[in-house]
């Protein structure tokens, strides 16, 4: 359900602005009460929120169009973000990859799933399985993106995590995905990186004696020291291997907006849970780790799949991102590495003039080639 529209100005990346139609869209998931209840369970529903099963789960979306050109966009495409992160992962107010799509044509819905951004703050709580995302909350966000949007496939486009519920999602929802692309998701978790495995193993070791809990992960206290001690961090002296994005590659304004806004809550059980999966994965050799009840679905679609690593990338190695472009079987997949880190894959300077072009080309080749299809189907059947 559209909850409000309007028209609105905003920056694509540095001076470069644009007029977009702007709309607030929740969607409920149908169920039972979320599994992990936090502060907000207190908190009433705001009174505008769509009417419907009281126990239904809301989630939010973002839908951005270009103005004046409402009617007439290539495909829907839907962005899903990744761990501990929210919508403002995809559209920073000094350069968006969000708004970039909606200029170039695109009717662009960016989700925030439960416990995460506006739906958790309309009630939606974090999930203790990341498989909730890919059996709940993806499955009902496409379904009123394709009401909303003519009922045409979607293109689904996740960063990290993002990615491999954007790999489960394609393998559940099946005809109803136009195409999939990630960026700095890890196929198998850890591979490629010795921090994350040794972490992994350790947790792994403590595990049956030490309970984590159920709780939130708050983000914000770390994303606020990154950003005060930017210079340290991107010094060749920092002693820690993991950084989350390249020296250099984010101007301090951009970085400062990421690490404001974007950064958000991660649930702690699904932390818990992909660590531990990573380990089981690495001792069996199977991939996506918890997730890895799809893998065989989503190795066999015959679906358009881009896959982008970062080869700076210290959370998602390119070992970890390849396999997945190595096991699909599909007939239209590309693999292409690029010298970012995990975030400046989204909002690093040089990813306006090297990933948004190649999502921005990938995507509309294939939404046209797929329409023409369409249309030569009909004219077979009259």
């Amino acid at each position: 359900m559209i909850i409000h529209s309007k028209k609105v100005e905003q920056t694509v990346d540095g001076t470069v602005r644009e007029f977009f139609t702007k709309e607030l869209v929740v969607v409920r998931v149908a169920g039972g009460r979320p599994a992990v209840p936090t502060a907000d369970d207190t908190r009433r529903s705001p009174s505008w929120l769509p009417p419907g099963d009281e126990q239904g789960i809301p989630l939010a979306m973002i839908r951005k169009r270009l103005y004046g050109r409402e009617n007439e966009t290539i495909a829907p495409v839907v962005l899903i973000h990744g761990y501990g992160q929210n919508r403002y992962a995809w559209h920073l107010p000094g350069r968006s990859l969000f708004n970039h799509l909606a200029r170039a044509g695109f009717d662009v819905f960016n989700l925030e799933l439960r416990g995460h951004g506006r739906s958790r703050h309309l009630g939606a709580h974090p999930p203790r399985q990341v498989r909730t995302f890919v059996e709940e909350d993806v499955p009902a966000a496409i379904d009123e993106v394709q009401r909303l949007s003519g009922g045409r496939p979607v293109f689904v486009i996740g960063h990290s995590l993002g990615g491999l519920v954007a790999y489960g999602a394609a393998a559940v929802l099946k005809d109803k995905i136009a195409g999939v692309a990630t960026l700095g998701s890890p196929y198998q978790f850890t591979r490629g990186s010795l921090t994350l495995s040794v972490v992994s193993h350790l947790l792994a070791a403590v595990d049956s004696k030490v309970d984590l809990g159920q709780g939130q992960l708050p983000l914000k206290p770390l994303s606020e020291a990154m950003r005060l001690l930017r210079g340290f961090i991107e010094s060749p002296i920092f002693p820690l291997p993991i950084r989350g994005f390249a020296p250099g590659t984010m101007e301090p304004r951009i970085l400062s907006q990421h690490m404001a806004l974007a950064m958000d809550q991660g649930s702690i059980a699904v932390l818990r849970t992909m660590f531990l999966s990573a380990v089981e994965a690495r001792r069996g050799g199977h991939p996506m780790g918890e997730l890895g009840e799809y893998a065989d679905e989503f190795e066999s679609l015959e679906v358009p799949l881009l896959v982008i690593a970062g080869t700076e990338d210290d959370l998602a190695p390119p070992a970890s991102v390849h396999p997945a472009f190595l096991r699909s079987r599909s007939s239209d997949k590309t693999y292409r590495a690029f010298a970012h880190g995990h975030i400046d894959l989204l909002v690093g300077r040089k990813a306006t003039t090297t990933i948004w072009p190649l999502l921005t080309s990938w995507l509309a080749h294939r939404a046209r080639r797929q329409a023409r299809a369409a249309e030569s189907a009909k004219a077979q059947v009259g």
